[in-house]
């Protein structure tokens, strides 16, 4: 068969026998939805009808270049007709061909005539697109398995869950980025994990529940946060790509659950509403060597000597890897003392208050390293990206963490970046990160964030207003 994916040896075997079984579901549905996730995260592509979606998985979908080009309020950031964005890529505003990987198919349990698949981004030649958030992330995880090791990680993941109070966008709010939906509370906070406040949010989180389960993800936990109509999830440990694809397919299945019922679910992490906490990602993380052991667990010590090495490395990167833990200016309002949210680059053993929490230890197969930096809008393929560059390079160089912080927020140690331009400027000059992901790669997403940055400054805050309208 003369198509793309056979063309350019762009599956493995396992790819093949799931395409196979992805063909046969199609014939029953009505559309396919192909996805990608752009480098903010937000996933993004074409909905093709099943005939042309069955034919589509093997000859790919094109899809305009400037997709993985635009900032968050979907402007362009680079002059594509008048320079490449990158080694001749990206000029004209031409095709790149999404790839779907049918290992990722899925039929979506709220749209049951609609299937859903993750794609990889390539040349019209065939060439992985360079400037692709899963295809960096595969890059990072082959230097890995270079050295025989496995990325394992558990997600934990605050968001805010609210009724809309208007359900169709108004008129003023057809722009982009444009103002956002209006919205009611579903419960009072500061009653964390209360009994009677889940209850009064268990008609959408008992929907939620169903469909996530229904898509397959391995879903742990529904919980009441600390704030008002703040709730968290959990998912057990998948390997490789899965964890970020999983962290794509629940973003986006949550938010279209519960717009369908009439709800909004944000992973902004500090939204402005009344009495509001900030909503972290806690990034539970650890290693399989060949065997297919934990390699974090020691079996006389609280964790492998491989362990205190990739702490160090993720101590020692924090600052530039916030850049992708943390890559919203709104995110870094989420860094204050006594907050259960980490101010400082550090590390302990079971502390709340630390970047990193060691758990785990003496044999426990569940060893692991819970970092706390993360924000839930992060690009999962990213974030995971950048433990793995700094993990790497704390294995390489068999860095000592040093040791644990015996009072978090004492105001002792290195501060995390207090703003995101200040995480920008250390990945600027990052070797580590320059050598893991490419000049290529830190330089275009340094123009996309920066891009963020100036229209931010651009823009009258509430906060000016106040400020000085009335008084100067």
């Amino acid at each position: 068969m003369d198509d793309f994916v056979t063309r350019h040896a762009l599956w493995s075997d396992a790819q093949h026998q799931a395409a196979a079984e992805a063909t046969r579901a199609i014939g029953a549905l009505g559309v396919v939805r192909f996805v990608f996730a752009d480098a903010h995260g937000v996933p993004r592509g074409k909905t093709l009808v099943a005939a042309e979606a069955a034919r589509a998985l093997r000859a790919g979908v094109n899809i305009a270049t400037t997709m993985l080009l635009k900032d968050l309020s979907g402007r362009t950031a680079f002059p594509v007709f008048a320079a490449p964005v990158v080694d001749g890529w990206g000029y004209g505003a031409g095709d790149m061909t999404m790839v779907a990987d049918p290992t990722t198919f899925h039929i979506l349990p709220w749209a049951p005539h609609t299937g859903w698949v993750l794609c990889d981004l390539y040349t019209t030649q065939g060439a992985p697109i360079p400037l692709s958030a899963r295809h960096v992330m595969r890059g990072a995880l082959g230097r890995l398995a270079d050295r025989g090791l496995t990325f394992c990680a558990g997600l934990e993941v605050e968001f805010h869950l609210l009724r809309l109070a208007e359900t169709q966008p108004q008129p003023d709010a057809a722009g982009s980025p444009g103002p956002p939906p209006i919205v009611e509370m579903l419960n009072q906070g500061h009653q964390y994990l209360t009994e009677l406040r889940y209850d009064e949010l268990d008609p959408i989180l008992d929907a939620l529940r169903a469909d996530l389960q229904a898509l397959g993800l391995p879903l742990r936990t529904l919980e009441i946060e600390y704030g008002p109509s703040q709730v968290e999830a959990t998912f057990a440990p998948t390997t490789g790509l899965a964890p970020a694809d999983l962290m794509v397919l629940f973003r986006s299945a949550t938010k279209q659950i519960c717009h369908r019922r009439g709800y909004h679910a944000s992973f902004m992490c500090r939204p402005q509403l009344p009495a509001a906490m900030s909503s972290g990602w806690h990034l539970h993380q650890s290693l399989r060597g060949a065997d297919g052991r934990n390699a974090f667990m020691d079996g006389a010590a609280a964790m492998s000597p491989l362990a205190s090495a990739w702490l160090g490395g993720l101590l020692a990167h924090a600052a530039p890897s916030a850049a992708f833990s943390t890559p919203t200016i709104n995110g870094y309002k989420r860094y204050r003392p006594h907050s259960m949210a980490p101010d400082r680059i550090s590390w302990a053993r079971d502390n709340r208050g630390v970047m990193v929490r060691a758990l785990g230890g003496h044999a426990d197969p569940a060893t692991r390293l819970e970092n706390r930096i993360g924000e839930p809008a992060a690009n999962p393929y990213l974030y995971m990206a950048s433990q793995i560059v700094a993990g790497l390079d704390g294995l390489a160089r068999s860095l000592d963490p040093g040791p644990p912080a015996e009072a978090a927020y004492d105001g002792t140690g290195t501060a995390l970046p207090r703003c995101l331009t200040e995480a920008l400027t250390a990945l600027r000059g990052s070797e580590t990160f320059r050598a893991g992901l490419g000049d290529a790669f830190v330089d275009y997403f340094l123009t996309l964030k920066e891009a963020e940055i100036a229209r931010f400054l651009a823009s009258v805050t509430d906060w000016e207003h106040r400020e000085y309208f009335a008084l100067l």
